[in-house]
């Protein structure tokens, strides 16, 4: 063999080696990142902490004192993504765009549930849920 062709040898067999090392050493390392993941999803389910993404109820309180008026205070809990915060998607707490509830533009949100219609408050404190029978609903962010 010309000695030039033994250094070629050489390095592809070193390129090879390191190769196989690669793609056994990544397999390894994404069976550990899966297996990790599950760890972690079972200790906050265990612990009662909420996965991310998601928003659970914490308190309602009802007041129907006054005739034809309910009052409703709601307060969620939420573990929202990076750009995101707690908010109001078809009448049930979720996470939603900071863009939303920065700029106030709470129907953006899509707050009202199937049929209702959005309509922002004057003083972009809240909005309204208008059913098609008349009936309107107001929402007042605290």
């Amino acid at each position: 063999m010309l000695p030039g062709w033994r250094g070629l040898c050489t390095g592809a067999g070193t390129a090879l080696c390191c190769l196989l090392v690669w793609i056994i050493y990544s397999h390894l390392v994404k069976e550990d990142f899966q297996q990790l993941q599950y760890f972690l999803f079972k200790i906050e389910k265990d612990t009662g902490q909420l996965a991310v993404g998601t928003c659970e109820i914490v308190t309602l309180d009802r007041d129907s004192s006054q005739p034809r008026r309910t009052i409703a205070r709601q307060t969620a809990r939420c573990a929202c993504r990076r750009g995101q915060i707690a908010g109001t998607t078809r009448a049930k707490p979720a996470c939603v765009d900071v863009r939303v509830v920065k700029s106030k533009q709470w129907c953006e949100m899509i707050p009202c549930s199937e049929g209702e219609i959005c309509g922002l408050l004057m003083n972009k404190s809240g909005w309204t849920c208008t059913q098609p029978g008349g009936r309107i609903k107001t929402i007042t962010v605290a």
